[in-house]
């Protein structure tokens, strides 16, 4: 009963995007400008005159012969591990675990589906982008002081990433406070499959969907990759971090 997503193959971006597109069936035009181009219109003249000194201006002194005592990859991957297991959590079905549950379970799904409302699971995504937000922030924020104790070029690489995170950070939540209201086009269109094909008219279903109510395990199973993808993107300061402080690790033969 659930109808059968969309396909647009012609979407290039990061897989958020090319998600988003498939999902909600979005026509989504190839960018006519260079990304250097869309990014000098994002930064305001204060903005600029801070990149500006960070880039040019001289690094912060750092003790000499500095080597890291680690390179970051643990912390970042227990934060990417710990938000990777909130977002599987967050629309995980709850399993009966008595028989009187499980009888409970049985009747209602014999009975006919009811209207849900999307607006749980906008405060859900809300609420989980806010979790990775803060998380994130706060591991950025902890390998910067460390990459800041390296050399004076990993110093100035800290302080040039300070300043991208709070030029561009409003832009960003900006942007990705716009997926719900898009993810609720699939939503809507899921649920108006269901109830079109309950009612009689023959639309078009995905196999093995053949269950009421199916649609809302295959929406929930799909805001769980949105949810990914867009942890992918707000991952990716980050690992640039961890690479630049790999790179000062000494190496062994």
């Amino acid at each position: 009963m659930v109808q059968e997503l969309p396909r647009h193959t012609g979407v290039r971006g990061p897989a958020l995007v090319r998600l988003l597109a498939r999902l909600t069936d979005a026509d989504v035009p190839e960018p006519r400008q260079l990304l250097s181009d869309r990014l000098s219109q994002w930064l305001g003249w204060a903005d600029a005159i801070a990149l500006s000194a960070a880039l040019k201006g001289a690094p912060p002194a750092v003790p000499a012969d500095r080597v890291p005592d680690e390179d970051g990859q643990d912390d970042y991957a227990k934060v990417r591990a710990a938000l990777e297991s909130a977002i599987a959590a967050s629309n995980a079905p709850s399993v009966p675990r008595h028989r009187g549950q499980q009888r409970a379970a049985l009747r209602a799904e014999a009975r006919p589906p009811v209207q849900v409302d999307y607006a749980t699971y906008r405060r859900r995504y809300r609420s989980l982008q806010q979790t990775m937000e803060t998380s994130i922030a706060s591991l950025r924020t902890r390998l910067r002081t460390t990459l800041a104790a390296m050399t004076p070029d990993m110093a100035r690489l800290a302080v040039v990433d300070a300043a991208m995170e709070q030029t561009l950070g409003e832009r960003e939540q900006y942007l990705l406070a716009g997926v719900p209201a898009l993810l609720q086009k699939h939503f809507d269109r899921l649920q108006a499959a269901e109830q079109a094909v309950l009612a009689g008219d023959p639309a078009p279903q995905q196999a093995g969907a053949n269950k009421p109510g199916a649609w809302l395990d295959v929406f929930c199973k799909d805001m769980q990759r949105v949810l990914l993808a867009e942890l992918d993107i707000r991952l990716q300061p980050v690992e640039g971090l961890v690479s630049a402080l790999r790179a000062c690790q000494p190496r062994t033969l």
